[in-house]
């Protein structure tokens, strides 16, 4: 299957690197597009034969630039990973068109990904299984049964990453306040935040289990969740996700 990129962002690339085969690659900023694209053995083209040459076109524009996209190809199938653009909308601007939303994450890029999504009515009419084997090489594929459920779940899984990175960090700086080496303490953070998410992903994903097992009534490690839920941590966590998903339906 050949896929067709317009854009060439951050998340687009990532996506693209963790499928992991030559693309087609379209942007505005065209040194952006060459690059992408000759790192991964495709080729940078203009818009009109992207579409031409893609069994899918996969668009990662900004999603104001959704309808004028349109006007410029008439693509086989779409796959979106717009934020904030529904299905219908896509389907809107491509009519008679197969329409596969997703909503990957930056771990994509490493093959550890998560990528929410939701078919679009004509999905059946397209590649929608060998689409979903393809974008499968990066990561895991959470197919949600309610198109709304995406805002919440964009603030899990795509927004994830940056809030995971930013309590490591908050961690390894309070271990380097007591004397690690920053660098040694991240390390720590990071590891064990990788160990952890094994452990749960072998356990059913069972954080309580896990919480039990490692603090000891009256322990060192009950004392400092103690501490994390009189400092308001599910509070500061739950603002963060309104904060996303309040935006993103505005």
């Amino acid at each position: 299957m050949k896929l067709g990129l317009i854009g060439a962002g951050n998340m687009a690339s990532a996506l693209a690197r963790g499928i992991g085969e030559p693309v087609l690659v379209h942007d505005i900023d065209e040194p952006k597009a060459r690059q992408l694209a000759a790192e991964l053995g495709g080729e940078a083209v203009g818009p009109e034969e992207l579409a031409s040459q893609a069994d899918v076109v996969v668009l990662c524009h900004k999603p104001q630039q959704l309808d004028e996209v349109a006007e410029r190809i008439s693509p086989r199938a779409i796959a979106s990973i717009l934020a904030a653009t529904t299905t219908s909308q896509i389907e809107a601007a491509y009519p008679d068109t197969p329409v596969y939303r997703f909503i990957p994450n930056i771990p994509a890029e490493v093959r550890k990904g998560v990528l929410c999504y939701v078919p679009g009515s004509l999905a059946a009419r397209g590649p929608e299984q060998e689409l979903l084997e393809l974008f499968g090489r990066a990561g895991a594929i959470l197919r949600l049964d309610e198109e709304p459920l995406i805002e919440p779940a964009m603030a899990l899984m795509s927004c994830g990453p940056a809030f995971m990175a930013l309590i490591a960090e908050s961690f390894a700086d309070a271990g380097a306040q007591h004397g690690l080496e920053p660098d040694d303490a991240m390390r720590m953070v990071v590891e064990t935040m990788g160990g952890t998410a094994a452990y749960l992903a072998e356990n059913d994903w069972d954080g309580e289990a896990l919480r039990r097992r490692v603090a000891t009534p009256g322990g060192a490690t009950e004392r400092g969740l103690i501490r994390l839920e009189e400092d308001g941590l599910r509070q500061v966590c739950r603002a963060a996700v309104d904060a996303v998903v309040e935006g993103t339906r505005r």
